[in-house]
């Protein structure tokens, strides 16, 4: 069985907005000095723990423990005073056609927290669309493969027959790092250059190239098994 793992934001829904916010909200909230905006977006695909570490940069003043508290608690307060993260144009559609596939299985592989995914889901009338959901509060935070490893278990898939669809370095890395294929997104939070530096087997720009790329990607590998 073939399996295909998206990650959620920045590949499926656009949260950058909120994430912002959020992150602007947190740090206002302790009195810290709020990162520049790339810096913020370079660390979106973490757990929030591992985000914030990173943001640090070693600084042992700045609040990780505290921020991270915060940013949930601001995040939720956003999210239920605002519509639900969009999806991005062709998601919802592509997603739609995958799952009736009887040769492939769909799954998601989040830095987000569980009842977070949940809550998008829900938003946007698409539970029970993947078979299996990985989050930051299963396994440890990207690049860590254990993710990919847990999902490919779930379902009984080998690392030649699984692709992982994401917009960061942290996706490409930990698809790697399982074994297998990793399809780039350049609509996301990091750059295209960035993601084919970090080793992207292939990279595409719209949604709707999707499909072709994950099954060019499991064909190759086909072929090099021979």
């Amino acid at each position: 069985m073939k399996l295909v793992l998206f990650d959620c934001d920045g590949t499926l829904v656009d949260s950058q907005h909120m994430i912002v916010a959020a992150m602007r909200d947190a740090h206002a909230a302790h009195g810290v000095v709020l990162p520049e905006r790339d810096r913020l977006l370079s660390v979106v695909g973490l757990s929030l723990p591992e985000a914030f570490a990173m943001l640090s940069q070693g600084d042992r003043a700045y609040p990780v423990e505290a921020l991270v508290d915060a940013y949930r608690n601001a995040f939720t307060r956003l999210r239920n005073a605002e519509p639900p993260e969009p999806m991005f144009e062709g998601a919802r559609e592509v997603l739609d056609a995958l799952r009736q596939r009887d040769d492939l299985v769909l799954g998601m592989v989040t830095g987000k927290a569980r009842r977070g995914v949940d809550r998008v889901l829900k938003a946007h009338d698409m539970e029970g669309w993947f078979t299996t959901i990985q989050t930051a509060d299963d396994a440890p935070s990207k690049p860590h493969p254990a993710m990919v490893f847990q999902a490919m278990g779930e379902i009984g898939a080998r690392p030649e027959e699984t692709v992982v669809v994401g917009d960061t370095t942290y996706d490409v890395s930990m698809a790697l790092q399982a074994g297998a294929s990793a399809l780039g997104v350049g609509w996301g939070y990091h750059e295209v250059a960035d993601l084919q530096r970090a080793g992207a087997d292939q990279i595409v720009h719209r949604f709707d190239e999707v499909p072709a790329a994950i099954f060019d990607l499991l064909a190759r590998r086909r072929a090099i098994a021979g």
